[in-house]
């Protein structure tokens, strides 16, 4: 026990001392909340209006287009689409979606421009000429004909990329060629918005107890949730092949079992890198909830409320749990590689299948969100290499039966079991071996060794 407990030591300090665990573990929330944060600053920095020129053959639709696209009516479309999603509003709200409002209403300036008894033809090369001499930035056409079954309307920009003015203006020409049709059928276009307002949706999820919650909120928890874990479970997973390959080729391994058993120091190696992990992923979740807290006391300010999971200590220490159970099954999985091949090179080849399996894992997490009592989340949240990351994103969505917790925890323990015995009968002979990977023949006469 004292040499088992001394690698452990060893390991763990090894990792956690070093300048990239403590850079990587610090980082990672500041790079998160950035990845939430910068986004939000860059859309919402102002661009340069687009210049256009409305070509209206048809004389019926540029002062109709033009209302459209008014930072009043830009204010009215934001405001009601909010309204469509919050339920109260506040002085600073309002502000805030008045400034939205205006930056999209001025998004595009109408440049005027004399096509009066000139050939389409004419009217599309000296609109390009403008374009090409930054006169313009974009040129719309209106065909004389709106309901024909061949009318196009034709858009042309130098801006290829400004895809959300491209939207507005679609939407603009649309909703002003809407209202001409009902002009011309003699209906108001506050008769059809009455007709055709959407109704008031009110759709909650209910826990096992019967109370409401937040889909939203489950389903982003449960997703940061489930990439935490499958995260970390392929870098520490990663980090042991590494290890094992490194002590292989500088030929470590020879002095360190004649200090120690071969058993003693893989399980060492696995428990000192396994608690490096748990250590930064406690980091990690404990700065996701910080930042979750802060992040929903500043919407709480703003007068936007919304739940988040309720997350209890039991289901913390359930997720630490899982963690440790899915490193131990693919750490074992790894230290096995690690222990046949050669280099790294050929190491990182072999790793594809258990990262593989890994990946289905998160995937299947994706089914067990949308309906946690399913047979199929029932099945993959107990079955091993799947339930390290499938059961506790389901733990978070609806909790199980304390039976069905329990039966996985038993059966990923005993999958850890079978796979620590056939890794170490893999490793005590394999880390002596030099020259050449190991075969499949080579390795199933280790196994069967006594």
């Amino acid at each position: 026990m004292r040499k088992f407990l001394a690698v452990v030591k060893h390991e763990y300090k090894k990792i956690v001392l070093k300048w990239s665990f403590i850079l990587g573990t610090l980082l990672f929330p500041i790079i998160a909340a950035g990845f939430a944060v910068v986004p939000a600053i860059i859309f919402s920095i102002k661009g340069e209006p687009t210049r256009i020129a409305v070509v209206d053959q048809s004389g019926k639709l540029s002062a109709r287009l033009k209302e459209n696209l008014s930072a009043e009516r830009m204010s009215a479309k934001v405001q009601q689409a909010a309204k469509d999603s919050l339920k109260n509003f506040d002085a600073s709200q309002q502000e805030r979606l008045n400034k939205s409002a205006e930056q999209l209403g001025a998004s595009f300036v109408f440049t005027d421009y004399d096509f009066a008894d000139k050939p389409l033809e004419q009217i599309r090369r000296e609109l390009g000429e403008k374009i090409t001499a930054k006169e313009l930035d974009a040129y719309l056409i209106i065909p004389d004909y709106l309901d024909a079954a061949d009318a196009k309307y034709e858009f042309r920009s130098r801006k290829a990329g400004d895809f959300g003015g491209e939207r507005n203006l679609k939407d603009a020409l649309n909703q002003a060629v809407r209202s001409e049709r009902l002009a011309g059928a003699n209906i108001s276009e506050e008769q059809l918005k009455d007709l055709s307002r959407n109704v008031d949706f009110d759709s909650k999820s209910l826990d096992e107890k019967g109370d409401e919650k937040d889909t939203d909120g489950v389903f982003i928890a449960s997703f940061i949730i489930g990439l935490m874990i499958y995260i970390t479970l392929a870098i520490y997973g990663q980090m042991i092949l590494a290890a094992v390959v490194e002590e292989k080729e500088t030929r470590i391994a020879e002095i360190l079992f004649s200090s120690a058993r071969p058993f003693e120091l893989m399980m060492g190696k696995l428990t000192g890198v396994g608690l490096a992990g748990l250590t930064q992923l406690g980091i990690w979740i404990t700065s996701a909830l910080v930042l979750v807290g802060f992040g929903m006391a500043q919407m709480s300010a703003a007068g936007m409320n919304i739940s988040i999971p309720n997350i209890s200590p039991l289901m913390v220490i359930l997720f630490f749990v899982y963690f440790l159970l899915g490193f131990f099954i693919y750490a074992s999985i790894f230290a096995l590689i690690g222990s046949m091949v050669t280099t790294v090179q050929e190491g990182g080849q072999f790793s594809f299948p258990p990262i593989m399996l890994l990946l289905v894992g998160f995937y299947f997490s994706f089914a067990v969100i949308r309906d946690p009592n399913s047979s199929l989340s029932f099945w993959v949240s107990i079955a091993p290499f799947f339930a390290p990351i499938t059961m506790p994103v389901r733990i978070l969505a609806e909790t199980p039966p304390l039976w069905q917790i329990g039966l996985s925890i038993f059966i990923n323990a005993a999958a850890i079991a079978g796979l620590i015995w056939l890794a170490s009968r893999v490793y005590r002979v394999g880390m002596l071996m030099y020259g050449k990977r190991a075969t499949i023949p080579e390795v199933w006469k280790w196994i069967r060794q006594s």
